[in-house]
């Protein structure tokens, strides 16, 4: 479902109509290890290298990590500490969130060059919906290459694009031919596409999610699908729903051009449940700090605080301060984090997933294109 004849083979399908007809074309692209590839490009000398961007000493995090370092199991949210002990000769740098944000407007005005259904998720990904045709392309996927190219040329950096008919599978589709790939799923192969892919690929299953999946004989898409709802519910809670249409490659979401930023947060799905409170304390910590780094990066104001955890039985339990001045500063926002947290301890269960968002946002009332979101920090 990928490759040059996978893209004629769609290009074909679009122009003569037929299965595709009245269905959406949803692109996402992804830039490819955005933040350490912008390190890379401005300084030749890190080309090839295992970079990440962040604090590099004491409670310093990881906010990216180059596919180099990746390599060695460097990953984003991880405490600056571990990170080097995986990889010795990693190379940290500051994060250059100004030039990061102005590279980001070269590549949202690339896309409206193609199209006006932009859905920024964050700096560096985008849902585009192509299914007008402004320019008279003719394909979706051809418009996907055409994007790419212009990436590159303009910007002397890579992405990736899935190309597809709803925004779950064109997610999915740029994460599998990674870096600097396309991937395409035509109408008609979403469920198929969906059967073959581990359970851990779907967003919000983690290690330990997949490993219960995996007690309950669900190893795969097709294993998911062939579970039904009240099963699913009973043993996944609220989060059944999802699993269930996922697994059947439904999504009926649009691209929303015009969403407005309510809140903006982090959360980390952990490979080790945890339940002691110094344990939780310390991620804690390094998820706040990666928060942090966004609402700087996005100049935004908040006054409320909300605490997510969800249980290793799936249940997910919020707690929320709100204050009647916005949250002044980095230190307030993680003490807040903390007291919300030990309202909570001890916890009945561990957790295998934790978040933390500020919210109740001052002056964005004109922003109608939100650089970040509720997102992964895995």
């Amino acid at each position: 479902m990928s490759g040059a004849a996978d893209m004629d083979g769609l290009a074909e399908e679009e122009e003569g109509g037929g299965e595709s007809a009245g269905l959406r074309k949803i692109i996402h692209v992804d830039m490819d290890a955005f933040f350490a590839s912008v390190e890379q490009r401005d300084d030749p000398s890190l080309k090839g290298k295992p970079v990440a961007v962040g604090g590099g000493s004491g409670r310093g995090v990881v906010a990216a990590a180059s596919y180099e370092a990746r390599k060695f199991g460097v990953r984003s949210a991880m405490p600056s500490m571990r990170a080097k002990k995986l990889c010795p000769d990693l190379i940290f740098r500051k994060p250059r969130f100004d030039t990061y944000r102005e590279i980001s407007g070269q590549i949202r005005a690339i896309f409206r060059h193609f199209t006006p259904h932009v859905e920024p998720l964050s700096l560096d990904e985008a849902f585009l919906d192509v299914t007008e045709d402004i320019r008279g392309i003719g394909s979706a996927t051809r418009i996907a290459q055409l994007i790419r190219d212009r990436i590159r040329a303009e910007t002397g950096l890579t992405a990736s694009a899935g190309v597809s008919y709803n925004k779950f599978l064109a997610k999915l589709a740029s994460d599998q031919n990674k870096p600097d790939g396309m991937c395409v799923i035509k109408p008609g192969q979403g469920a198929a596409f969906v059967a073959t892919l581990p359970v851990r690929r779907f967003h919000g299953v983690g290690p330990r999610g997949a490993e219960k999946m995996a007690k309950l004989g669900i190893a795969t898409g097709a294993d998911l699908a062939a579970k039904d709802l009240p099963f699913l519910r009973q043993h996944f809670g609220s989060f059944a729903e999802y699993l269930f249409r996922a697994a059947r490659g439904i999504d009926l979401r649009p691209v929303q051009a015009n969403r407005r930023r309510k809140s903006l947060g982090g959360e980390r799905t952990f490979a080790e449940d945890i339940s002691t409170g110094h344990a939780l304390h310390e991620t804690l910590d390094t998820i706040a700090g990666i928060v942090w780094e966004r609402i700087e990066a996005g100049k935004a104001r908040g006054r409320t605080v909300t605490l997510k955890l969800r249980y290793t039985d799936f249940r997910l339990v919020t707690r929320a301060r709100s204050l009647n001045h916005v949250v002044a500063d980095k230190a307030e926002f993680c003490a807040i984090g903390h007291e919300l947290l030990d309202e909570m301890l001890p916890l009945p269960l561990p957790i295998r997933l934790m978040g933390l968002t500020l919210s109740s946002l001052e002056g964005e009332k004109e922003n109608r294109n939100p650089d970040t979101a509720q997102l992964s920090l895995l």
